[in-house]
């Protein structure tokens, strides 16, 4: 009898145990409207209460079942149909059961970079725009594309998880995705009829470094001081964030254009003329922020006193403060006089007028809130830009630059503010860990590359580079680590790899060469297996450094995906430099990639030079000799070596018969 109670009350123990709560959660890339690799084995992962048993049910397919391990993760593969849909998966605990609706099964496609990756469909007007942005817009209603952005995140240690929804392609939530990633995409989709599945994950002015894993780094040797540094300061940076979590809280919701509009931070009487700013500390504008808050996002307050001589009121004035990085809203003597809340304004000057009743006789109060999303912020205008004028006047302005009262009143960390209490002068009374950058070694590895890893895609495309630019025999070897380091964190082999070769652009001058090494140090990556190169030296803008082709840039990137992983005759790719002979003073150059024929741009060829011995390049004439293009320069009368495209703002002249351009080479390092 004895024996039978115990074993009883072993049975209510291990029931008990399993009607306990599940708490399943599941990450943000499992969710409505996904779309999954097709004839793999797709991922899905989670997590629940520790022991639990998971069962996940495609609607393509049988049950699958799993259980939570010690740490409360499970995961398991699920073999994926040829592509269609649209699906549901059911997943399942003791308790709980998520229906995820209107999944699709189709091309997956991971894509990274720069801001020229992240550069939306919609442009950042008005001076980085797309072409023929407008009609793509109206046109994009596809719902057998699916986009997925994962959000900004810098982070110290490895993240699960990432920010971020699956959308269904429309009009709407194409606006703001990368131009890039959607016009390669939307060509994949036009030529293989199957759904296409884009994942954003980009982040301007970023270089390749921010993009690598630590172990990665380390044991090439690279960056080991900044991660030394990464990791002392990781439970300082840890503490900060509990103290932050502290705070009031302001998600930011993912894409559209009116996300960082109309955002309170219980800051509504700040510019009020009777607010107290007398604790408040001293900045000097024009200038970053950065210089005094050390590395921040988020908003912040700036106000200024200003006395204004007699002459001036009772007339309409025009209030210029220069560009703003990124928004602002602003207020002259309490009242709101202009805003600009969309991203993308960050070197346009801002001049906002002031009607005559706003104006006092003597004292006035300047309030500007800046709201910076990444990289430096502040109001970052050349001296003598911030300045208060009379309207339709010859009156000479009262300069305002110099010394404004400043305060930090949100923290922007991931798609969070961190309400802060300016009264109280909270961003000083905690002593705040020095942060790390988006241009931190490996910050954005474990923010938006680690936490999509788990996630089956068919390949990656690439652009980014400009960052880069002056550390070229760096970026040689780290690039192609970079590669490496997804294809073994995602552990697909030698999954496809297209990128983007660094358009044409003037940095320290038109003539210096330093991008044309960053882009030779590209083209070394070519080595790598499963790899390509889109070429983008004939569609530039050499004075901006976002050019407005991203539909181009796209179609090339798919050229090469669809030539080399899906079987389609489509030439990819321009003439591409092999070799040279000396014949006297001509040196023969000999191109691959032009059976059917070269072309000349306007019958002419450009930015060919040539040097001797000496190694001092002169420009060249160049003409074509059936499959060679021939160099001569009466300078040079015993030619050693040519190189084609050699300068910040050298632009294609040579192409093959498909239009695209050759690359850019040197015939001797």
């Amino acid at each position: 009898m004895k024996k039978v109670t115990v074993i009883l009350i072993s049975v209510l123990i291990l029931s008990g145990c399993q009607t306990g709560p599940v708490n399943l959660e599941l990450p943000s890339l499992i969710g409505d409207n996904m779309l999954l690799q097709q004839k793999t084995n797709a991922i899905i992962w989670g997590k629940a209460n520790p022991g639990k048993k998971i069962s996940i049910t495609p609607a393509w397919s049988t049950e699958f079942r799993t259980k939570s391990g010690k740490d409360g993760k499970w995961s398991v593969e699920i073999p994926t149909p040829e592509a269609g849909g649209p699906y549901s998966i059911t997943v399942e605990g003791k308790d709980t059961s998520v229906v995820i609706n209107n999944v699709l099964v189709g091309e997956v496609w991971f894509c990274s970079g720069q801001s020229n990756m992240e550069m939306p469909v919609a442009g950042w007007p008005p001076r980085d725009t797309i072409m023929h942005a407008a009609g793509e817009i109206a046109r994009a209603d596809i719902p057998e594309i699916r986009l997925f952005n994962v959000q900004r995140k810098i982070s110290d240690v490895p993240s699960e998880n990432c920010s971020g929804k699956w959308e269904v392609c429309s009009p709407e939530s194409v606006r703001q995705f990368s131009a890039t990633a959607y016009f390669f995409g939307k060509k994949l989709y036009e030529e293989l009829h199957v759904p296409v599945g884009l994942i954003e994950s980009a982040w301007g002015g970023t270089p390749a470094e921010s993009w690598i894993s630590s172990v990665v780094l380390e044991n090439a040797g690279e960056f080991v001081p900044e991660i030394e540094a990464l990791k002392e300061s990781a439970p300082l940076l840890s503490e900060y964030q509990e103290w932050l979590n502290g705070h009031k809280q302001l998600e930011i919701k993912p894409g559209g254009e009116d996300q960082w509009k109309n955002l309170s931070f219980d800051d509504g009487n700040v510019p009020s003329i009777d607010f107290d700013d007398s604790e408040w500390p001293v900045i000097s504008l024009p200038g970053q922020f950065e210089r005094v808050t050390g590395e921040f996002d988020g908003a912040i307050w700036f106000r200024k006193k200003v006395e204004l001589p007699g002459n001036l009121t009772g007339n309409d004035l025009i209030l210029s403060l220069g560009p703003i990085d990124d928004m602002d809203c602003t207020y002259f003597n309490g009242e709101p006089v202009g805003s600009s809340e969309v991203s993308g304004l960050w070197q346009v000057d801002r001049n906002y007028n002031i009607p005559s009743s706003l104006i006092r006789a003597g004292v006035n109060t300047i309030a500007v809130r800046v709201l910076d999303t990444q990289g430096g912020g502040g109001i970052n205008g050349r001296p003598g830009s911030m300045k208060i004028s009379v309207k339709n006047s010859k009156l000479a302005p009262v300069a305002i630059e110099g010394e404004w009262k400043y305060q930090p009143v949100a923290e922007l960390t991931g798609n969070k503010f961190y309400i802060l209490d300016i009264t109280k002068n909270e961003f000083y009374t905690r002593e705040r860990p020095k942060t790390p950058g988006p241009s931190t070694p490996t910050v954005l590895y474990n923010g938006m590359v680690n936490p999509v890893k788990n996630y089956r895609i068919k390949g990656a495309i690439w652009y980014q580079g400009e960052a880069n630019v002056g550390r070229a025999g760096q970026y040689e070897k780290i690039f192609p680590l970079m590669i490496q380091n997804w294809r073994d964190s995602w552990d697909i082999k030698d999954f496809p790899f297209y990128y983007v070769q660094i358009a044409p652009y003037f940095y320290s001058h038109v003539d210096s060469t330093e991008s044309a090494l960053l882009r030779e140090a590209q083209g070394k990556a070519l080595q790598l297996p499963n790899t390509g190169m889109a070429i983008t030296l004939d569609i530039a803008t050499v004075m901006n450094i976002h050019p407005p082709f991203k539909i181009e840039v796209g179609e090339r990137l798919a050229n090469l995906a669809l030539a080399k992983d899906y079987g389609k005759k489509i030439l990819y790719s321009g003439p591409v430099y092999r070799s040279m002979t000396i014949d006297g003073n001509v040196i023969k150059i000999q191109f691959d990639n032009v059976e059917e024929g070269f072309v000349a741009k306007d019958n002419t060829l450009a930015e060919f030079e040539i040097a001797g011995k000496d190694g001092r390049y002169v420009k060249a004439v160049a003409r074509l000799v059936k499959d060679e293009v021939w160099v001569t320069s009466p300078k040079v009368r015993e030619p050693e070596s040519a190189r084609y495209c050699w300068r910040n703002g050298a632009v294609a002249s040579l192409f093959n018969s498909a239009g695209l351009p050759a690359s850019q080479f040197r015939t001797k390092e």
